[in-house]
């Protein structure tokens, strides 16, 4: 802890619970320290996983515990019951609250604090994907495919800018092309709803990567998502890189769907943990022109900016601010 920083502040845990890895650090006026990333399924449940992060980072010592705390979850937060999309964990807000002997505990979901933090995110970390200039005081779209697809916005309101709270990532995915019909094809055998999430998130980087060796009729080998965008990315593997650029097509279609949704002439904001490691590949990819490809709202879109966001743990810097901004949050009971 900086010897700068207040006593007479309160002491706040920040995490970010994603269906894969749990991220926490401490908080006290404005200053995060002590990051840490734990794998959900080490723990049983969220508050053993807390615990473990407070003792390594040692601040659970008598006088030394957080009082508040505020937590973006990967799945739905409407009632003291959670229970995350991709991952086992659901639980009692209030009795998370008791068991870590909080003051205050705020849930909200996980793209809702990402939303909270677009604003006072460092222009530098910042990737634009194409041209266009954001509108002032417009809507502000925000997407992200990582274990699942979060899907946010900012809207301006009564002065105050307020995030969403929403499961766009579990809306139909809409194709575009032959070769994507085909792969919808494969894909519907599976799941009778086949949504955006089912190929824009980690494990549907390989749901397109089997979908593509299907319809070629060549056995898919055993790959994660890390190998696959590690192969598109070498060039070593021609299905592999067309199952990531197939995956930049769709995540541009669903991108200006979403901005023509919500009138985000304040551009689309790109997070997650896939799209920042594909660089290059993604920039030049057909994101872009799938983005803008609405016939005659084509042009609109053009207008319109796309950004990348480069940050090192985005959703804390909403996390932070989540204490008194507005917005859709659940406190703990």
């Amino acid at each position: 802890m900086s010897s700068g920083v207040p006593d007479v502040a309160p002491l706040r845990l920040i995490a970010d619970i994603g269906g894969t890895n749990a991220r926490f650090a401490l908080l006290r006026s404005g200053e995060v320290w002590a990051e840490q990333v734990l794998a959900c399924v080490q723990f049983p449940d969220i508050v053993a996983a807390a615990e473990h992060y407070l003792v390594q980072a040692g601040a659970a010592a008598s006088g030394q515990r957080p009082v508040e705390a505020a937590m973006a979850i990967a799945g739905p937060v409407t009632a003291d019951l959670i229970r995350m999309t991709n991952h086992v964990w659901q639980f009692s807000a209030a009795a998370t609250r008791r068991q870590l002997g909080l003051t205050r505990l705020i849930f909200m979901n996980d793209f809702t604090a990402l939303a909270l933090a677009i604003r006072h995110l460092p222009p530098e970390q910042l990737r634009p994907v194409g041209v266009g200039r954001p509108v002032a005081g417009a809507p502000i779209a925000l997407i992200g495919p990582g274990t699942g697809l979060g899907v946010s916005g900012l809207i301006p309101a009564a002065g105050h800018w307020v995030p969403l709270q929403g499961e766009g990532g579990h809306v139909s995915l809409s194709v575009m092309t032959e070769r994507e019909l085909a792969i919808l094809a494969v894909l519907r055998r599976e799941w009778s709803h086949v949504s955006a999430e089912r190929v824009l998130s980690g494990p549907g980087l390989v749901n397109l990567y089997h979908a593509l060796c299907t319809i070629e009729k060549i056995p898919a080998e055993p790959l994660t998502p890390k190998q696959i965008t590690e192969r598109a990315l070498g060039g070593s593997c021609r299905l592999c890189l067309e199952a990531v650029n197939t995956f930049c097509a769709l995540l541009g279609t669903l991108s200006g769907d979403l901005v023509l949704t919500l009138g985000a002439l304040g551009g689309v904001y790109i997070g997650g943990g896939i799209v920042p490691q594909l660089g290059e590949l993604f920039v030049n990819s057909r994101f872009r022109d799938r983005f803008e490809d609405k016939g005659r709202y084509s042009s609109f879109l053009a207008e319109v900016p796309a950004y990348v966001i480069n940050t090192h743990l985005p959703a804390f810097i909403g996390l932070a601010h989540s204490f008194d901004d507005p917005g859709p949050r659940l406190e703990a009971g």
